[in-house]
């Protein structure tokens, strides 16, 4: 399998779409209603409160491809360093979630954009966790995950310190 580098990773999940189905409002309702698969997400670790946080998760088989993930949500972060983002799931199973912080909202991958998965493993500039390292599974209810914000430090990723 193509490794990709942390930059790669960060562009997957930044790629701008048209009004899709597979995308979520940031004001859904699915976690607060429960009853249908879902996760609540808790993000923390943004190293500044502008632009947007985007949550995509992906199924085993198409884990990472472009376009081939899920479920999604763009959440504008408005000054907020922490924030919890509901993403509704078509049906229950396992899921990878990727998390981007696009710092400055240009839709680009940046060098200061920040990069997270489900299950916090650790990342670098040149390698990508595998689904089965960032699988969480999601029932009928919603699931709840923390994901720590990475970001590039010289040639090292990592949280901030």
């Amino acid at each position: 399998m193509k490794k990709l580098t942390f930059f790669a990773l960060a562009a997957l999940v930044a790629a701008p779409a048209a009004a899709d189905p597979r995308e979520a409002s940031p004001n859904d309702p699915t976690c607060r209603v429960g009853g249908k698969p879902a996760v609540l997400v808790r993000v923390t670790g943004l190293k500044n409160g502008a632009g947007k946080v985007r949550v995509q998760a992906y199924g085993a088989r198409d884990f990472l491809k472009k376009g081939a993930w899920a479920g999604r949500v763009d959440v504008p972060l408005a000054g907020r360093r922490a924030l919890d983002i509901c993403l509704p799931l078509p049906i229950a199973g396992s899921y990878a979630l990727a998390v981007r912080h696009d710092a400055n909202a240009n839709k680009k991958s940046d060098w200061n954009d920040g990069a997270g998965f489900s299950r916090n493993p650790r990342l670098g500039l040149t390698s990508k966790p595998s689904f089965t390292e960032t699988a969480i599974k999601v029932g009928n209810a919603p699931a709840r995950v923390s994901v720590v914000m990475n970001y590039r430090q010289g040639l090292k990723v990592g949280p901030r310190s």
